[in-house]
């Protein structure tokens, strides 16, 4: 390995390490607990984050958005045709409970690109790395979480229904009604219209007077650090304890899909800049937001705080890998 490409993934992993060490210090010394995250996290997913990913969409180069389908199809195969293959697998073949298997799926596909994905993919890619993070923070708003809260309230219901010995199903109906209210809310949500404006904005090249487009970055700039503080607390606050399920939900997290990405990549041909979005945005560890389904739905919470604490902390390694892997 080079002097400069060891120095590139130091400062690329560093940053990530020292903020999640922050977070779980100041979680430690009871400065911040698990409610005061969700309240940083839900700043960075309605303020911080959209206004990052609208200044950065709009600093990129209209070519690079218009030559995107590629990444985009990547990045749509390793999240949701992933999810969909192995939530068959869990549920069908192995047997699972329909909330735990769309759980652990989600746990296993989701990954935390909105938020470490900014500090790394920005230190690397520059204001391109927009494009990968909006690709999967659209699949994961508008398809992967609509599609788990589908799963694990009809999950729920039937079991309620069992408990009181009630021999009547939710329908069809009410499935896709439900389909529908989520994709409603997931539509009005900030960071899926916001990027998805920059998109439109940048094809028709509307552009936004350099003062404005800084004064939007100025609280954008908090995603990455704020996010990964956040996580710190969270990690700290949960009881976690590793296990051969966890280790196997970190491994597909981690390795098996970025893995699966570079080979798909290579087999498609497609360009080197492509390779390096795709594989290292599919690297990143479980998102939060996982942890926060666990919990609200009372299924797996060690589990996924779990792998939530060993997939980030293992990242540092696993992420270097594929950063040396792909030249990035």
């Amino acid at each position: 390995m080079t002097t400069g490409l060891f120095l590139t993934i130091i400062e690329a992993i560093l940053p990530i390490l020292v903020t999640l060490g922050l977070g779980y210090l100041a979680a430690w010394r009871r400065d911040f607990d698990s409610h005061q995250a969700g309240v940083l996290i839900r700043l960075v997913m309605l303020y911080a984050l959209p206004l990052a990913l609208l200044a950065s969409i709009l600093s990129t180069p209209r070519e690079r958005v218009l030559s995107a389908g590629p990444l985009a199809g990547l990045i749509l195969v390793a999240m949701l045709g992933v999810y969909i293959v192995l939530f068959a697998i869990l549920r069908w073949g192995l047997g699972r409970r329909q909330g735990e298997a769309a759980l652990i799926t989600m746990t296993v596909t989701g990954p935390s690109v909105p938020f470490i994905g900014i500090p790394v993919l920005g230190q690397l890619f520059g204001p391109t790395s927009a494009v990968p993070i909006s690709v999967a923070s659209l699949i994961m708003n508008l398809c992967q979480i609509p599609l788990t809260l589908i799963l694990m309230n009809h999950d729920q219901q039937r079991q309620q229904r069992q408990q009181q010995d009630a021999e009547t199903n939710p329908t069809w109906q009410t499935t896709l009604r439900e389909l529908g209210g989520h994709l409603l809310h997931s539509c009005r949500e900030p960071v899926v219209w916001a990027p998805m404006l920059a998109f439109l904005m940048v094809l028709a090249n509307i552009h936004l007077p350099l003062p404005l487009k800084s004064s939007l970055q100025l609280l954008g700039h908090a995603t990455g650090g704020t996010a990964l503080f956040a996580s710190g607390v969270v990690l700290c606050a949960r009881q976690v304890r590793f296990s051969l399920p966890v280790g196997l939900m970190v491994l597909g997290r981690n390795v098996l899909i970025p893995l699966g990405v570079c080979m798909l990549a290579f087999v498609w041909h497609l360009p080197s800049l492509t390779l390096q979005e795709g594989v290292l945005a599919m690297a990143m560890p479980s998102a939060a937001m996982n942890v926060i389904l666990a919990m609200r739905y009372h299924m797996m919470e060690r589990e996924i705080a779990s792998v939530l604490f060993f997939g980030t902390i293992s990242s540092i390694l696993t992420l270097a890998f594929f950063i040396w892997l792909t030249n990035a």
